[in-house]
């Protein structure tokens, strides 16, 4: 299941919109939830503060009888999506092809006035440390934008296999993997719209 031995909880990941099974007329109201045995009263969401993030949480939630204004769901802001900038801002998706050869070829260059995959790396980074600070033992269900939800998997698969005696815990497993080889591979957990997904 989506657990690692150096994390508390088990994660599960949404991109926010329409969900692929909705698009193919199929009806999906578990979220997977029953066919790997987690409670509801275990579930936790933690989601972005862009409208289509929260509106999507607002119908998991909805879906899932969990009080969205209850302690079971949380708003953080350093899952907001990646900013691009300016010079991006309101462009062609398109682009987006020019913003991931950016990205291969040196995550840490950010976009002219945005976010490099190693800003993003770090926010995450810190999202995590708070869910795992606050949540024990829970599934938590992070509700979030496409290029986010690549690098936090990106981070959290990497850290998985951090075999370092120094690296014992959370912060110093992602901090050992914000390095170009493997930053710089996010796209390789490219994630379609309303996409669920286990992290493993």
């Amino acid at each position: 299941m989506a657990t690692s031995s150096f994390l508390r909880n088990r994660y599960w990941i949404l991109r926010h919109g329409k969900s692929i099974p909705n698009e193919k007329g199929l009806i999906v109201s578990s979220l997977e939830l029953k066919e790997n045995d987690i409670p509801l009263e275990n579930v936790r969401m933690c989601y972005s503060p862009f409208a289509r993030t929260r509106h999507t949480a607002e119908v998991v939630a909805s879906t899932l009888n969990l009080p969205f204004e209850g302690p079971q769901c949380k708003v953080m802001e350093d899952l907001r999506e990646r900013y691009f900038g300016p010079s991006f801002e309101l462009l062609s998706h398109d682009k987006y092809t020019e913003i991931w050869a950016m990205d291969e070829k040196d995550p840490f260059t950010r976009p002219e006035g945005g976010e490099s995959v190693d800003d993003v790396a770090s926010r995450l980074a810190s999202a995590m440390a708070t869910m795992e600070s606050e949540y024990q033992g829970c599934t938590i269900l992070v509700v979030s934008h496409g290029d986010p939800l690549q690098i936090l998997q990106t981070i959290l698969n990497a850290a998985s296999k951090q075999m370092e005696p120094s690296c014992n815990d959370l912060a110093s497993r992602i901090q050992a993997v914000r390095i170009p080889s493997i930053l710089s591979q996010h796209r390789n957990f490219a994630l379609l719209t309303g996409e669920l997904r286990a992290v493993r």
